[in-house]
């Protein structure tokens, strides 16, 4: 059981039965408080088919349309969206029909501490519908990390998700902010760039790319980790096949894995657990300035109960006052 306050986290797509296991699992275990966005009589209903008796289930369910503070919510969301193509008709659309746009209006408030989404729709629409209400973090970088655990070992892959096709200065922020989130999980970081091009040889212009990120990162003085690149993963990952490159600035195997592009770390990511052998958790969202997390798609029971989990552990650089959320009426 957490120690400290109870974070509570609101499930986004509280209709769905997998949704209403998790929920249940992650409050029954004393993780959290868990919050339920959806139709009261639809959730009863998937609770009961779930084995539930919604009476002793102990869930609290948020109807978006009837919610006491659908006003305050559409107030504070067309403050931010008029100037964006937005009527005020459109936004009062978007708090009363989209999960999202309310469950990240709870957490953006102080309502609830945290957000799970993402088992019925697509990683890109759901949080292109998040960061209509959610700001990045002051100085954060938006992006998918993914946890690999092989080994005895736990790697750390980014970005999964968000940059198609990072340039230098994406790649330097991506650095630093899978940096940051790896030492606030307790890990020390060792951050290596992969390429396929071993510092220099051969050239190629994602490798280029990778090159020019870490010429920025040594050009700054306040980095406070350790990185090296470009490299492929066996000069990442084994320190006795460093034999040729003497320079090299890790002290020992990284963690902290920055893949050259998208296209790369989904393939690496989803052959290794294709064959087996690891477990990959994530992609984790890291560097919203609230606590979200977004399951994949038709994610299981348990995916969605770890995801609540991440969302509940994590630590935004700016906490909002809590606030109870009033009833619906």
């Amino acid at each position: 059981m957490q120690s400290g306050p109870v974070k509570r986290i609101v499930f986004a797509e509280g209709e769905e039965p997998s949704v209403i296991r998790a929920a249940y699992a992650f409050q029954a275990q004393g993780l959290g408080k868990s919050i339920l966005v959806g139709r009261e009589e639809l959730v009863a209903e998937n609770m009961r088919l779930a084995g539930l008796d919604p009476a002793d289930a102990g869930l609290e369910i948020i109807n978006a349309r009837i919610s006491r503070h659908n006003g305050e919510f559409v107030d504070s969301l067309y403050a931010r969206l008029q100037r964006h193509g937005y009527l005020r008709r459109d936004v009062q659309r978007l708090i009363n029909q989209e999960r999202n746009s309310f469950a990240a209006s709870m957490v953006a408030a102080g309502y609830a501490d945290g957000m799970v989404t993402g088992v019925t729709r697509n990683f890109d629409q759901v949080l292109e519908e998040v960061r209509r209400v959610i700001d990045p973090a002051a100085g954060g970088r938006i992006m998918g990390m993914s946890i690999l655990l092989a080994k005895g070992q736990t790697l750390f892959i980014a970005d999964t998700n968000v940059t198609e096709m990072p340039d230098a200065e994406d790649l330097l922020e991506i650095a630093c902010e899978a940096a940051r989130t790896v030492r606030r999980l307790g890990f020390n970081p060792r951050v290596a760039f992969l390429s396929y091009s071993a510092f220099g040889n051969p050239m190629g212009e994602r490798a280029a790319k990778v090159r020019e990120a870490v010429a920025m990162l040594d050009a700054r003085g306040d980095i406070d980790f350790e990185y090296e690149g470009e490299m492929p993963p066996e000069l990442a990952l084994d320190p006795e096949s460093r034999g040729n490159y003497p320079f090299m600035r890790l002290t020992d195997k990284a963690n902290v894995l920055i893949m050259p592009a998208i296209h790369s770390a989904s393939i690496a990511t989803k052959l290794v657990q294709s064959l087996g052998g690891a477990t990959v958790v994530g992609p984790i969202l890291v560097g919203l300035s609230r606590p979200v997390q977004i399951c994949p798609l038709s994610a299981s029971v348990s995916k969605i109960l770890l995801m609540a989990q991440m969302a509940a552990y994590d630590r935004p650089l700016s906490e909002p006052a809590g606030r109870t959320l009033a009833a619906a009426s």
